[in-house]
């Protein structure tokens, strides 16, 4: 066996100098910008690398002054000679921003200039090494609005939960105040004096309720009742209640097509939603000025970037030409609470749930608000609605009025919170039925399963240990038959539940509880 290992190959000999051994070291390289400028800037060579990242061939660009490859701002402000004497005082210019390519094209370079001299020291000229970082900076960009959209996302949410949580005990706590309050106007004296006491408290309880509907809102847990709209008319139907709320000092401008698919909605709450978006538009125009109501379909594809689910939708703007806001309060406008209107402006203003309100209202559909603005440009609010399946223009019928029931009843009341057990107690005693009270929802199913005797239940939801939902099912398994009234601060209950028991939504008035029991009464 040969053992013997030839000598390596030894590589062709080049016949050049070591400067003509670098120079085409230079030339060859593609993923760097590497040429020379004279003393003054002008382009001397021209590499490979220099001639992919800004089009140029050598042919073209020596003899040219390197400052063409600058903005036209960086050039009004002198940036490139600024550059060049950094170099120059400093034995390096280090660097990062946009130049420009041949075609006009930007891209973002890090760029180093160092200083040549000869050996006497007198500067001849400069090296200027650069490199395209555009595809790292947009990645680093993304990564970053990717970031800081999560983060909004999970403030947003940690927000929703602490406001949805406070809105449910409010809504508790008023319950029992308008509760009490409708008991007590038919059982105190009828004078004057106390009757305007009695309202004043009963409207102001009122105002509380509206809060605390804006509150639930933000959070997305408030009750909606979905149906088909065409928004032109839903439009055309408040421009009589818009111009009064707006004055004489706004116009407004509606280009909303009429032939536009329906929306899935709440119509109430976006009447609400458009009044409170004009009446916003309203006040950041002091001095008058014009809301402009615009909408169009769009479809929103798989591949399409953003939060909205793929699907069609109604693009539906409010813009006006008021004073606009800055980045800081564009940030956060739909905060709940957060407000530039200050106190003291009068009731309802300078509370910060406007837009928070539309926000939750916007998602909890499957759409979305979104904020555009600038100072002195104004402020356009988009809201994007889902396209409803049923045909178009169809409308969903409102309910008929259910007739009191007549017969006296018994009826199981349950709830964890005991000034509502109090309060709804009384409420359905005037009514004229007998009532018998659980604290619990464990209590109640001791009661049914003992056989006393019973009509119907009406019990909360969201309660401790067993939901008013469990209970419902468990008193179904021990009496098919017994009607449950399902009461509820909020849209807190699992999907479906709508279909397969009556609800009643706190806070509710005598109106409202007579006529729950008279549906779902037995017979």
């Amino acid at each position: 066996m040969d053992d013997h290992v030839p000598p390596p190959a030894q590589p062709a000999r080049i016949d050049a100098s070591d400067d003509a051994r670098y120079r085409l070291l230079v030339e060859a390289i593609t993923d760097y910008a590497i040429y020379m400028l004279d003393e003054r800037g002008y382009v001397s060579n021209w590499n490979a690398g220099a001639r992919r990242f800004k089009g140029y061939d050598a042919a073209e660009i020596i003899g040219q002054h390197f400052s063409r490859f600058y903005t036209e701002d960086e050039r009004a402000a002198d940036i490139p000679a600024r550059n060049l004497a950094t170099a120059a005082r400093e034995g390096r210019f280090e660097g990062e921003g946009w130049r420009l390519r041949k075609d006009g094209t930007r891209f973002w370079v890090h760029a180093i200039i160092d200083p040549i001299r000869d050996p006497s020291g007198a500067l001849v000229g400069y090296a200027k090494i650069t490199r395209d970082l555009t595809e790292r900076r947009e990645t680093r960009l993304a990564l970053e609005h990717a970031r800081e959209a999560l983060f909004q996302a999970q403030k947003m949410e940690a927000i929703g939960q602490l406001t949805g949580g406070i809105a449910h005990d409010f809504n508790n706590l008023l319950m029992a105040v308008l509760g009490s309050l409708e008991l007590l106007r038919s059982r105190v004296p009828a004078d004057d004096k106390t009757r305007m006491l009695l309202e004043n408290a009963f409207l102001g309880a009122q105002r509380g309720v509206a809060l605390t509907q804006r509150m639930l809102a933000f959070a997305r847990r408030q009750e909606l009742a979905l149906t088909s709209a065409n928004l032109r008319r839903l439009v055309d139907g408040m421009s009589d209640l818009l111009q009064r709320s707006l004055g004489p000092g706004i116009a407004v401008e509606n280009t909303i097509p009429r032939d536009l698919p329906p929306v899935k909605v709440d119509v109430n709450q976006l009447e609400n939603a458009l009044l409170n978006l004009a009446v916003n538009a309203r006040d950041a125009m002091p001095a008058g000025g014009v809301i402009r109501l615009s909408a169009h379909a769009a479809e929103i594809t798989a591949a399409a970037p953003g939060e909205l689910p793929p699907g069609r939708y109604l693009r539906f703007a409010v813009g006006d030409t008021g004073e606009g806001m800055d980045a800081a309060t564009l940030a956060r406008a739909m905060e709940p609470f957060f407000t530039t209107k200050g106190a003291g402006k009068g009731a309802g203003k300078g509370t910060g749930l406007g837009l928070s309100m539309i926000h939750g209202m916007a998602e909890q559909i499957g759409g979305r608000l979104t904020l555009a603005s600038e100072p002195g440009k104004g402020t356009s609010a988009v809201l994007w609605l889902p396209v409803a399946e049923t045909g178009a223009g169809a409308e969903t019928a409102p309910p008929t009025a259910t007739p009191a029931t007549r017969k006296a009843l018994t009826i199981l009341v349950v709830d964890d919170d005991l000034l509502v057990l109090v309060s709804t107690c009384a409420m359905i005693e005037q009514l004229g039925h007998k009532v018998v009270e659980a604290a619990s929802g464990r209590e109640a199913l001791a009661y049914v399963a003992n056989g006393g005797p019973l009509d119907m239940v009406v019990t909360d939801h969201a309660m401790p240990q067993m939901s008013g939902m469990q209970l419902a099912e468990a008193i179904r398994a021990l009496k098919p038959e017994m009607p449950v009234l399902l009461v509820s601060g909020y849209a807190e209950l699992p999907p479906g539940t709508a279909a397969t028991l009556p609800r009643l939504t706190k806070p509710f008035s005598l109106e409202d509880l007579a006529a729950a029991v008279a549906k779902s009464a037995p017979g």
